[in-house]
């Protein structure tokens, strides 16, 4: 009978992260002010990850102390302190862990080679927080295609494309899609979208890459084309040409032809008046476009606080507009990036996920009444900056009760105290901060909703009219920031 005592094995190696004196191998995370150092040990290092081990062999001991260095700017010191964790332990605790931080795990585990972890978040991920990538879908899309590794994820996002292509198709990120996600989505079978219409996205996508060419079509060289087929050469054979309607052929295919092999074109001239000759190039079956069978789409709600009559009196007073938009004519669409009752309410959560997203509208609903509480920033946040930040494009607003007449608007008047992102220790108390006081978002227990430490009060150093009649701080229900984009023409 064998007795296996393997917790206890694990708490005594993790004992080992601990120990200041026998390591002999430095880790440096993270980028400047954010950077931090661990240690840990050669042995346990080679024999628990071979990627560490291709990584000490490469290393040359530093003749100070005869330590190994080794760093890694790119990966984060919360990330990489789980990752020791359970290269000591093999523990991974996901019960406190908010969504993010996981896929960010998920992440770095597959880029230092831990294979099992890396599957076991994938997933976990797509069993149990499904609804937290459907939100951050496009982020989730754009990551797992730079990486190349999540199969699983990558057929949970086709699954969804496939039915729903304007998700991506119709999105401002779809010009930097990564071509290899393109080619994907183009393999299937079950792409519900007219091809005449995929060939038009395609164009799209290839001129984007090659910002040189020029924008009118009748001003295009040789070399012009040659350039825009080389970098659609994986995409162009998926395309189902012969399955296209004549008048699109005509208008769509043929002002495009030099990008298609002579054989292929000439076969589509031929297929277009003989329908039914014999021609050499491979006709691939038609998409299975599913009207019927599709059942009725349910349409969310983009936002749980505000509707679209707020979205476009905001979206005015970012035009700086003397009145309000129509539900017609406004020319933003609001894109959701966090929402608190779905990610969380802690501080450093705001900073992880809308960290190099400009253009953003935040929205608070106040606890114990209808007030809706919110600002706008032109600027990226940038959770590595540690300073106030100028722009007079900057605004706070409220809606008092919730109803878009009863709305205050309040533009900013010192422009060098528009913003301030907190130093990074403060990161975990203060998410955003519009001026001082102006309008805040704090939680020294890292929840917004539990205390009543959000702020908003006016000074005339920042902003010109007061938009809240109490200076008291207030406990949010919950909280959205949206990326505001200009609708497709």
């Amino acid at each position: 009978m064998k007795f296996k005592f393997l917790e206890k094995l694990s708490q005594d190696i993790s004992e080992l992260l601990n120990d200041k004196e026998e390591y002999n191998v430095i880790i440096e995370v993270g980028q400047k002010q954010n950077k931090k150092t661990f240690t840990a040990h050669s042995t346990v290092l080679r024999y628990r990850s071979f990627y560490f081990g291709k990584e000490l062999t490469n290393t040359v001991p530093s003749e100070d102390n005869n330590n190994k260095i080794i760093t890694k700017p790119n990966i984060s010191a919360q990330i990489f302190e789980i990752i020791l964790k359970y290269i000591y332990g093999g523990i991974i605790d996901t019960e406190k862990m908010d969504t993010r931080t996981m896929f960010d795990l998920m992440i770095v585990a597959n880029e230092l080679e831990f294979w099992e972890l890396s599957e076991e978040l994938e997933v976990h991920l797509i069993e149990s927080k499904a609804s937290w990538l459907r939100t951050h879908f496009t982020f989730v899309y754009h990551s797992i295609f730079k990486h190349n590794k999540f199969q699983s994820l990558e057929a949970f996002c086709n699954d969804i494309i496939v039915k729903h292509p304007s998700i991506i198709f119709e999105s401002a990120e779809f010009t930097s899609l990564h071509e290899s996600a393109l080619v994907s989505i183009l393999k299937r079978d079950d792409l519900q979208m007219k091809e005449s219409e995929i060939w038009d996205y395609l164009i799209k996508w290839g001129a984007a890459q090659n910002l040189n060419l020029p924008k009118k079509l009748e001003e295009w060289s040789a070399e012009n084309f040659i350039t825009l087929k080389a970098t659609l050469q994986q995409c162009l054979p998926l395309i189902r040409y012969f399955h296209i309607p004549n008048s699109d052929v005509m208008c769509k295919i043929e002002p495009y032809k030099k990008i298609l092999d002579k054989q292929l074109w000439n076969d589509l001239k031929k297929h277009l008046i003989l329908p039914f000759r014999p021609i050499k190039s491979t006709i691939l079956p038609p998409r299975l476009v599913l009207k019927q069978e599709l059942p009725a789409r349910v349409v969310e709600s983009f936002s749980t606080i505000i509707n679209e009559e707020h979205a476009s009196m905001i979206s005015s007073w970012i035009d700086e507009q003397t009145t309000s938009y129509s539900l017609k004519n406004n020319p933003y669409k609001f894109q959701l990036i966090l929402r608190g009752s779905k990610d969380g309410f802690a501080p450093r959560t705001f900073w992880d996920i809308c960290d190099g997203h400009s253009n953003t509208i935040v929205i608070t609903k106040v606890n114990g009444t209808d007030e809706i509480i919110g600002g706008f920033n032109p600027l990226a946040w940038d959770k590595t900056k540690e300073k106030w930040m100028g722009t007079n494009k900057s605004f706070i607003f409220s809606f008092s009760d919730g109803n878009v007449k009863n709305s205050i608007l309040s533009r900013v008047k010192k422009e060098n105290g528009a913003l301030w992102y907190p130093y990074n220790k403060d990161k975990d108390k203060y998410g955003p901060r519009f001026g001082w006081d102006d309008f805040m978002m704090r939680s020294d227990v890292s929840n917004f909703t539990q205390q009543k430490q959000n702020k908003c009060v006016n000074s005339y150093f920042f902003y010109k009219k007061p938009i809240r009649t109490t200076d008291e701080g207030f406990s949010i229900i919950d909280y959205e920031v949206f990326k505001v984009v200009k609708k497709s023409i």
